[in-house]
């Protein structure tokens, strides 16, 4: 059932979208379309990022009151939840709205993947197709017109890597706490983790994209490529809320 579900609103219409646009692509080329694709679908889904963008800030700003709370009824863990939750609902926050928009977002991102991952791009599913999906007549899998997207590319792997190094960074630099020097634990497994997002995961996704295929790094360069612009895009948009906010005060 879940099987099902998953391939019928996933699945089968990013395949869908993917077959079209190799159709309608100069050249049907394979990687000119993943790129198209990721793109467009990381559009989509930027709505929901500046909400949980949102919301991260205004958490952020919350922290010196949610501390003071804690001290003020420190062993006494029903007053404080109590007192937290009043507390977002009179700044208007959800806590819960990152959850949400990551629970939207992952099964998207996941069928992109495995369409990339598992389809032979040489041959197109019509099983899969939808009565108006136009079919391309033929498909290059070299691009730029040197890289393949079928075989392994270290090239593409590096870039991968890389650029998800400069993704990480501008997203933690974003995220991470300016009162994170204290030591704490919390403060600590921030630290931790920020490390590992940063220099243990790019090394990871490098790996993965050549042990794959050309197309999963293009994959891996675009959405990269575009999370750096959605976090710039995100934090402008954020700041300018915040001006106008300022002013009409």
């Amino acid at each position: 059932m879940i099987s099902y579900l998953f391939h019928a609103f996933f699945y089968n219409p990013i395949y869908n979208a993917l077959v079209a646009l190799m159709a309608i692509v100069p050249g049907s080329n394979v990687g000119i379309a993943v790129i198209l694709l990721t793109i467009a679908i990381r559009l989509v889904l930027l709505p929901f990022s500046l909400s949980a963008a949102r919301t991260q800030r205004a958490m952020k700003t919350l922290e010196p009151r949610i501390k003071e709370l804690k001290e003020k009824h420190k062993g006494n863990k029903e007053k404080e939840a109590v007192e937290t939750l009043a507390l977002y609902k009179e700044a208007r926050v959800n806590p819960f709205a990152s959850i949400l928009t990551a629970i939207i977002q992952i099964p998207v991102l996941l069928a992109l993947y495995w369409v990339f991952r598992y389809e032979p791009f040489l041959t197109v599913d019509a099983a899969r197709l939808y009565s108006f999906t136009p079919i391309p007549h033929g498909v290059s899998l070299q691009f730029l017109g040197i890289l393949s997207v079928m075989g392994q590319s270290l090239t593409l792997a590096i870039i991968a890597g890389v650029t998800q190094f400069f993704q990480a960074h501008m997203a933690l630099s974003g995220t991470m706490s300016p009162t994170a020097q204290g030591g704490g634990m919390q403060e600590g497994f921030q630290k931790m983790l920020g490390a590992q997002l940063k220099y243990v995961f790019p090394f990871i996704i490098g790996v993965i994209s050549y042990t794959t295929s050309g197309a999963i790094a293009l994959y891996f360069i675009t959405t990269n490529l575009v999370g750096v612009f959605q976090e710039w895009h995100v934090r402008r948009t954020l700041d300018k809320e915040a001006k106008m906010g300022a002013s009409a005060a």
